[in-house]
């Protein structure tokens, strides 16, 4: 609901909004002498179009060529050509007419060209820009955003911006330009006459804004609603295994369905106002055309406004009558365009994480010796909720640690806070006796390899996903770590082998398979610290055992973090944390913690013991 009246807000051109939306001029700055090149062709263009209609009326009733708008220069230009022409006839105009068309015709083209330079070049710059912010921001802005909406931003939107500005913006500026010159031109032939066209103006005027309004808003609804039929289509794909497994495709199609019967609710009431919209700009130019043929037919009798003059003065009113017209669309697209625009900016110069785009080649020296002091947080969406509680521990370097408690009790969150993807609400994470914030947070997550629960590959191949770890790693090192993650004897299997590709999020995968993968990008980025997030909980017993086998050679030597939900495999950790509801509740060895009295690691090792004996049982 929110960004929905924020979207209707930008729709409204505000003197903030069209300041704001100028801001995309940055992208074209670079190219600024050929878009303004490209704007005065546009403008000889619009020129072009008024003499050439004068002349289509001069074909009527032939007479001087003078009387045209640029007729002189027609004429003079042409004469270097064709010496001796008699532009008083119809062969002369006509040559008159050919001439001015190629001119238009080679214009055209230059513009059309510089104009496709210029935007493909500036919309370079502004989906990388755009792309770039995105995944720069903060994960809570990911929390709050759907992605439906964020590659709709990043590509269907960028392309109206491209649109606004190649199409919309030269309409706009070539009808304007056709207006004032054809008014102009009117006034020349005879003010007495121009004064009857223009009369109807304010009438026009009126009915543009009225009908525009309720068109903008409608049209604006109908995006909506689009944009909501697209995220049913996208959360569907992206569930299919949750939709079919529950035999749910009748609720997702009724869900698409009663969502574009709404989209073509919204579409035909705009084509309804559309339709009076055209219909009254149908009768009233007509009718305002033909009082100008009355009235100038009646100047002509008597004798204030020549014979050969009203065919001109009638054809330049229909092209400026129609570029009044079409200047109510253009203004509703070009509205439309700065809202866009609008939004675009602001993700663009919006705040993010500030990570670094450049490959880190010196981090520093920074020593996984890890402190939360007095930790608490709360996250920012639902920040009466406390998801740790005033929490202090150390992880000494070369150590490991393992968390466990019951779901929700926040292990994860402490991953996600050494990872820096949120800051504490109070106290200090410190890395090497220094505050976490002294560095940037590229320099922190450079130091460390995170194998979550689960594992979201790339729709690449094995070997594309496993250097997603570190691009840079030569055949030696995949080879390696192909061998230590256990990838090989799934890997050969296939006729492409490491060449294989997984599939969409590694849907052609199993579990353990994608698991592996997964560690094997761990080690080959070799990192000095360690976050494993359940990383075996998913999984079927033969699988465990080789991740697991895997996940012994990684942590070997190295600063650990392990988040475990089966207790049997960090017996070995140097510490295991007890969390509950926030809250350290034991620390200690595996051994120290179960000779504890009422130890609650006891009791919860117990109880998995119990249920998996019945299991096997």
């Amino acid at each position: 609901m929110r960004n929905k009246e924020s979207e209707e807000k930008k729709q409204r051109i505000s003197k903030q909004g069209l300041k704001n939306s100028l801001r995309v001029f940055r992208y074209i700055q670079p190219y600024g002498g050929s878009f303004f090149f490209g704007i005065i062709l546009l403008s000889l263009s619009g020129i072009l179009v008024i003499t050439i209609t004068a002349l289509l009326g001069l074909l009527m009733t032939p007479g001087d060529i003078l009387t045209v708008p640029g007729g002189g220069i027609t004429q003079k230009s042409l004469s270097i050509f064709i010496g001796g022409l008699d532009f008083s006839s119809s062969q002369g105009v006509l040559a008159a007419l050919v001439f001015l068309l190629l001119i238009q015709g080679v214009f055209s083209f230059i513009r059309v060209y510089l104009f496709a330079y210029v935007t493909e070049n500036a919309m370079l710059e502004l989906r990388s820009d755009a792309f770039k912010k995105m995944i720069a921001k903060s994960m809570d802005f990911y929390h709050t955003s759907r992605v439906g909406d964020l590659v709709t931003r990043i590509s269907s939107d960028i392309t109206s911006v491209q649109e606004t500005l190649t199409i919309t913006l030269a309409e706009f500026i070539r009808q304007t330009v056709i207006i004032v010159f054809g008014v102009g031109c009117l006034v020349a032939f005879s003010l007495e006459l121009t004064l009857v066209m223009l009369c109807s103006l304010p009438v026009i005027i009126v009915v543009m804004v009225f009908f525009g309004k309720f068109i903008r808003k409608l049209g604006k609804e109908t995006q909506d609603k689009v944009a909501d039929s697209g995220n049913i289509v996208n959360e569907a794909l992206m569930g299919i295994v949750n939709v079919k497994s529950y035999a749910n495709e009748w609720w997702e199609w009724r869900r698409f369905r009663s969502s574009v019967e709404k989209v073509k609710s919204f579409g035909m009431r705009g084509a309804i106002w559309r339709g009076m919209f055209g219909t009254f700009i149908i009768i009233f130019l007509f009718g305002a055309l033909g009082l100008v043929i009355g009235y100038g037919a009646h100047l002509n009798q008597k004798g204030e406004l020549p014979k050969e003059v009203l065919p001109q003065f009638i054809m330049l009113t229909g092209l400026v009558a129609g570029s009044i017209g079409g200047l109510a669309s253009q203004l509703g697209s070009l509205q439309r365009g700065i809202g866009v625009i609008e939004t675009i900016m602001e993700l663009i110069d919006s705040s993010d994480e500030g990570v670094e785009f450049e490959p880190m080649t010196d981090q520093g020296e920074i020593k996984p010796n890890i402190v939360f002091s007095n930790v608490s947080f709360s996250y920012p969406t639902r920040p009466d909720i406390v998801v740790l509680n005033d929490i202090s521990f150390e992880i000494p370097e070369g150590t490991k640690l393992a968390i466990v408690g019951q779901s929700g009790s926040g292990k994860s969150t402490i991953a996600s806070l050494v990872l820096r993807f949120f800051e504490p609400t109070s106290g200090a994470i410190f890395w090497s006796g220094q505050n976490a914030l002294q560095f940037s947070k590229s320099q922190i997550r450079n130091q460390i390899a995170f194998v979550p629960q689960e594992v979201i590959l790339f729709g690449g191949t094995i070997k594309e996903n496993i250097l997603y770890g570190n691009p840079s790693a030569d055949e030696d090192a995949i080879q390696k770590v192909v061998k230590d993650a256990n990838i090989a004897e799934f890997a050969n299997s296939f006729p492409e082998g490491l060449e294989t590709l997984v599939g969409e999020r590694g849907v052609q995968l199993s579990g353990g398979q994608r698991q592996r993968i997964a560690i094997a990008r761990a080690m080959i980025r070799n990192p000095k610290l360690l976050i494993l997030d359940e990383a075996t909980s998913a999984l079927d017993s033969n699988s465990e055992r080789q991740v697991q086998e895997a996940l012994n050679k990684l942590m070997a030597g190295r600063t650990s973090i392990v988040i475990a939900h089966r207790l049997s495999t960090i017996q070995d950790c140097d510490q295991i944390l007890v969390v509950e509801k926030g809250k350290i509740l034991e620390i200690g060895t595996h051994e120290a913690l179960l000779s504890k009295e009422k130890s609650v690691y006891a009791e919860m090792l117990k109880m998995q013991n119990f249920i998996q004996t019945n299991e096997q049982g």
